[in-house]
């Protein structure tokens, strides 16, 4: 899973996690072989005064993007790099309406400096795809007071501890100055959230009660622990400061005196400012409860919530899908997944209903590790070698791979929830931080056997790692390309990752089998209950029912999932919108080419070009098959 929801300070909900990885095969380690940079294609096929244009358009892109990500130091520092390394986001309101007029004023400035008429291909897209990102992000802002600013999944409490924890690296006396630094910056930010939260809630916007719960949770497990209370435990950051002072004594010499003073200046910030910050938003969290709803409901209920859903469908999907439209192309995949997992019980030779079926999976033993850590572990490295099996083959499906590392973990104590789905954490621009595959597995019974195959496939290799680590690293295009995220074409690989392991030859074991077919009807199940309890009115117990009907997923999952939804309207259905058009422009692909068509060359123009909406991704894969009807090379 991996989502990009407010543009501003990138947040990313793939959420994370810090248990300990596995050593090798817990690694997962390629090479990268970019395609033929857009300068040197206009230099071969096109004019000299296109390809005059296309080079300036480009420089200009790269100084416009380096601007842009002064915005964002959280974003400079997950890209690996140490700019405004003692900053955190401003994220107030204000804030990222100065985004958005900045961003207005760089469109009409490159709509008014360039010929488009002039440019090569993949500099039109490159000019279409900065247009569209703001006027995306500029149409989401107009419903900014119906955000749910704190929520379970990917509210800032979580995310900026997350961040310092996971990419503020540490290899000077600066370094480590900054990350003190940085702790005030998040007591600051959360402030601006949490006026941002009041401002919302004013106008009657908040989420269900069991999101304030949870939030309420996460927020006092990060101060568990020296050094905010007298338990025994450590909280996450101050373990973390102590790591990395460690670290510098270890590897930067620094002395005890000075290793002291370095603690004592990150004791009194956890203490001084992040602590108030934390507690304040708890106490109005808890003083706030009384108004939410203890029965959820979908943001239909919200002032105006019909148009906010349609807009955050829009925004999601990046197509012009209605509700009710999604909502049928649900109960038809629901309908189709349902024979092909109705043919994998009988192959097993199970005799009785799918329901019964299900009951069986989820309780019989053979398909849970033990809820022990021992049993964690062997769930770590055994998605890990799923991830090394499927390393080997992918040059037989693509001829461009990622350079950046993955690892396998467990989600952090202070924000891990039983039955929460995984998650993904993108690796830095440079490769020097890893891709990280997150697992909550605090509850294995929400962890079956059976489903973790697809599960790693999605989140690594060849899903989400090896999709955003690729855009990061692509010369071929400029640097903004590798850094913005959509969820139809992030999810829709993912997704669509999962089949495609199948027919590399992956799901060995027929209950494997089972697991990816499930996973994706669990994908399709997304498309109705999302929509029902958005814009149809369906109640939460209704949307766990219909889930727990049609996909044999755990109860406890099926709830976090549900819930999931309910904060994040429209999400959701991103995923398979994303995998169908996938999939629909292969089949084009394939029936225009026949025997000239290359499975290698197809994915190497879907990754080739970083993450785009749709109709974009379809105008790329269209130029792809004429030329290569032509016998010409693809941009």
């Amino acid at each position: 899973m991996f989502t990009a929801r407010i543009p501003v300070f990138f947040l990313l909900l793939l959420i994370a996690g810090c248990g300990e990885s596995p050593q090798q095969p817990g690694t997962v380690q390629t090479t990268i072989d970019t395609p033929m940079a857009a300068s040197e294609k206009a230099a071969a096929t096109g004019t000299d005064e296109s390809l005059a244009e296309t080079a300036r358009l480009n420089a200009w892109f790269n100084d416009q993007n380096e601007e842009r990500l002064t915005f964002s130091p959280i974003e400079l520092t997950m890209l690996g790099r140490k700019t405004q390394y003692d900053e955190i986001d401003q994220m107030s309101i204000a804030a990222q309406r100065e985004y958005l007029d900045w961003f207005a004023a760089s469109v009409a400035e490159m709509e008014a400096q360039f010929d488009y008429e002039l440019l090569d291909f993949e500099a039109k897209t490159s000019y279409d795809l900065w247009r569209y990102i703001y006027t995306r992000n500029r149409d989401a802002f107009d419903f900014f007071h119906h955000e749910y600013i704190f929520e379970q999944m990917d509210g800032a409490h979580s995310f900026l501890p997350v961040v310092l924890l996971n990419y503020h690296s540490v290899a000077s006396i600066d370094d480590m100055q900054a990350y003190i630094t940085r702790i005030g910056g998040i007591a600051r930010a959360l402030g601006q959230q949490l006026d941002w939260a009041q401002t919302n809630a004013e106008r009657g916007v908040r989420p269900p009660r069991f999101a304030y719960e949870l939030v309420i949770d996460e927020a006092e497990g990060l101060l568990d622990g020296a050094p905010f209370t007298d338990s025994d435990g450590v909280a996450p950051l101050w373990a973390d400061v102590q790591s990395k002072i460690q670290g510098l004594a270890d590897n930067a010499g620094i002395d005890a005196d000075t290793a002291a003073n370095l603690r004592e200046q990150a004791r009194a910030a956890l203490v001084n400012e992040l602590q108030p910050a934390y507690t304040s938003l708890v106490a109005w969290l808890e003083q706030d409860l009384g108004n939410t709803d203890a029965e959820p409901q979908g943001v239909h209920a919200l002032p105006d919530g019909e148009n906010y859903y349609r807009q955050m469908l829009s925004f999601y999907t990046t197509t012009d899908l209605s509700a009710e439209e999604i909502h049928q192309i649900g109960l038809q995949e629901v309908e189709r997944l349902s024979a092909g997992m109705e043919a994998i019980k009988d192959e097993v030779g199970f005799v009785g209903t799918m329901q019964e079926f299900f009951r069986f999976i989820n309780t019989d033993e053979q398909f849970f590790y033990s809820n022990t850590d021992a049993g964690r572990q062997q769930f770590l490295a055994d998605s890990a070698a799923f991830l090394a099996d499927i390393e080997a083959v992918l040059p037989e499906y693509f001829g461009i791979q990622p350079q950046a590392e993955l690892v396998v973990k467990r989600v952090e104590a202070f924000r891990e929830q039983d039955g929460a789905p995984a998650h993904y954490y993108p690796s830095s621009e440079d490769g020097s931080i890893p891709g990280v595959y997150y697992a909550h597995l605090s509850d294995m019974t929400a962890n079956p056997n059976y489903e973790m195959e697809s599960v790693a496939y999605h989140e690594g290799l060849p899903g989400h790692h090896m999709q955003i680590a690729i855009a990061q690293e692509l010369e071929s295009v400029p640097d903004f390309r590798g850094q913005f995220f959509f969820n139809a074409y992030t999810e829709g690989w993912g997704l669509y990752s999962e089949q495609l392991a199948y027919e590399m030859g992956q799901y060995r074991d027929p209950y494997s089998n089972f697991g990816r077919l499930s996973n994706e009807m669990w994908r399709a199940v997304r498309l109705v209950v999302d929509t029902g309890l958005h814009a149809m009115g369906w109640s939460e117990q209704q949307a766990i029912d219909f889930f727990a009907e049609n996909a044999a997923t755990p109860l406890p999952s099926v709830i976090a999932e549900v819930r999931r939804y309910l904060v994040l309207p429209g999400q959701a259905t991103s995923y398979k919108i994303g995998m169908l058009k996938i999939l629909e422009l292969r089949e084009r692909a394939q029936t225009e080419l026949g025997e000239n068509f290359d499975i290698r060359d197809f994915h190497d123009v879907v990754l080739g070009g970083g993450a785009l909406p749709l109709e974009i991704l379809e105008r790329r894969v269209v130029n792809y098959i004429d030329l290569a009807g032509r016998g010409q090379e693809f941009l």
